[in-house]
């Protein structure tokens, strides 16, 4: 299970520091070609979405493997589902129907919540 945790875990994680980290540093212009989104959003916002998904990525990995608190990966995971479910709603409200990697996130998410379990 520990083994099962950290792949899929280590996955999620690695793919919100690099999206979080882009929502983070980069301007709306060079966001826009890859998140059509962030036009109907004020900049603030994207920029504490990014925060949000870098700091969920390190409560995956850190609680985890330093022993502290390790329930934490578990709370971290159920943000990561409530976060894609409503990135979900923001993509059907703007017309676009291409959620296929939210709902990929979703499952990934909740899997990764099921095998943090394993530390309560």
């Amino acid at each position: 299970m520990d083994v099962a945790y950290w792949i899929v875990a280590g996955l999620l994680a690695l793919f919100y520091l690099y999206g979080g980290g882009l929502k983070l540093v980069r301007s709306r212009e060079q966001l826009r070609p890859m998140m059509a989104w962030v036009d109907s959003m004020p900049l603030s916002a994207v920029r504490g979405i990014g925060a949000v998904e870098v700091l969920g990525a390190l409560g995956l990995v850190l609680p985890p493997l330093s022993g502290v608190a390790p329930w934490l990966a578990l709370v971290a995971a159920l943000g990561f589902v409530v976060l894609q479910l409503a990135a979900t709603a923001v993509h059907l409200r703007l017309g676009d129907r291409q959620v296929a990697l939210n709902a990929g996130l979703v499952v990934t998410a909740s899997v990764t919540a099921w095998l943090a379990t394993a530390w309560l």
